[in-house]
């Protein structure tokens, strides 16, 4: 009768790729939730005035005008 052994295979060593992609894909959905997603559940809206703001800009109209480049 012939003998058998088995013998276990090398064991195989894990370089941790998996936990470093896992990692950095947990950072970058994370970094998109607070650039898109938390500015849309709040209802990112500028806050309504009663007054109003007047941003018209009058410039002097007793500036001399401009003639050009002279040479």
């Amino acid at each position: 009768m012939a003998t058998i052994i088995n013998t276990p295979g090398t064991p195989s060593e894990d370089s941790g790729l998996g936990i470093v992609l896992g990692v950095l894909i947990a950072i970058i959905v994370i970094v998109l939730f607070f650039v898109y997603g938390l500015p849309a559940i709040r209802g990112n809206q500028t806050p309504q005035t009663s007054n109003g703001i007047n941003v018209n800009v009058s410039l002097p109209t007793n500036a001399p005008a401009s003639t050009g480049t002279t040479y």
